[in-house]
């Protein structure tokens, strides 16, 4: 499952109905964890998805995180869900730091539409106190020219850059490889960085998935040096089978040693499905991240 199949199976839940009674806070640790030089984050629905949402934000603080990603966990929440998540992610020291949710911005039928979906989650986002908004350009059309998408999606981003700075939430558009999604227009890492230059707003950057860029071209570090000033979010898996750090072919430590010295200050979000137990699992992505960057 990928995070697309994930978001179909919240549709029509009732997310709310089944949540257990909220456990005592977690136990603290007499050293305080050790924190990398720049934030770690964790994309929600690859960590225990048959748990209540509170249950699952209370892995990850266990985990030592302290914050988490949404695509869609949010839908059919109510005015006391709002308030209760909220609150329990407070005391559990979480922050939402971006949501998922809104797609075609290479469409050129499309533009209101995506403006229109932009604007509802932007209010969700403002209720889940989030900063910032992933969006996807959508696939590649029949009978449309690769370079009339590009622009499109361009075009798009400027208009929604308007939108969103009005409430300062950043734009955080992804790259998907195409073994994950045949049809997706925005495979290559490169393009995704053109078209964030060529947009030229600051509510506009770019997320680096290095998991579908290591299938797509590879070459994740150079592209890194030469547009760190564009990331706005880093997401991690390795290549083959979205694991952990460390289980493929993607030297991790290098890439955390890497954002370290180029004084990355934005998320790195673990998006791997853990191998094993969640919580040593993602500790151990953790402690690579802290390990690396100090060295």
């Amino acid at each position: 499952m990928h995070r697309r199949e994930f978001a179909r199976t919240l549709a029509g839940a009732a997310l709310g109905a089944a949540v257990l009674p909220s456990a005592p806070a977690l136990a603290q640790t007499e050293t305080p964890a050790r924190e990398a030089p720049f934030k770690l984050s964790v994309m929600l629905w690859t960590v225990c998805r048959d748990l209540p949402f509170e249950k699952r934000l209370e892995t990850v603080a266990e985990a030592g995180y302290h914050a988490v990603e949404l695509v869609g966990e949010f839908e059919g929440w109510s005015d006391s869900d709002f308030a209760k998540y909220n609150a329990r992610k407070r005391s559990l020291g979480i922050t939402f730091d971006a949501a998922a949710g809104v797609h075609d911005a290479a469409d050129p039928a499309a533009r209101t539409t995506f403006l229109a979906e932009l604007t509802k989650l932007l209010d969700t986002a403002d209720r889940l106190e989030c900063p910032a908004i992933i969006v996807l350009s959508g696939d590649r059309l029949r009978g449309v020219s690769h370079q009339t998408q590009h622009q499109t999606c361009v075009e798009t981003l400027k208009r929604a850059a308007e939108v969103v700075a009005k409430k300062n939430v950043t734009l955080l558009l992804e790259n998907i490889d195409p073994e994950e999604n045949p049809k997706y227009f925005l495979t290559s890492v490169a393009e995704g960085f053109q078209i964030i230059r060529e947009v030229g707003h600051p509510n506009v950057k770019f997320l680096y998935d290095f998991y579908h860029e290591q299938i797509a071209e590879g070459n994740l570090i150079e592209k890194l040096e030469k547009n760190i000033d564009l990331v706005g979010v880093v997401h991690v898996a390795d290549v083959p089978g979205r694991h952990e750090p460390g289980t493929g072919e993607i030297n991790y430590a290098n890439i955390f040693r890497k954002l370290a010295e180029l004084k990355y200050g934005g998320y790195a979000a673990m998006e791997f499905i853990p191998s094993g137990d969640p919580v040593a699992n993602l500790r151990a992505a953790r402690e690579m991240a802290v390990r690396a960057a100090a060295t």
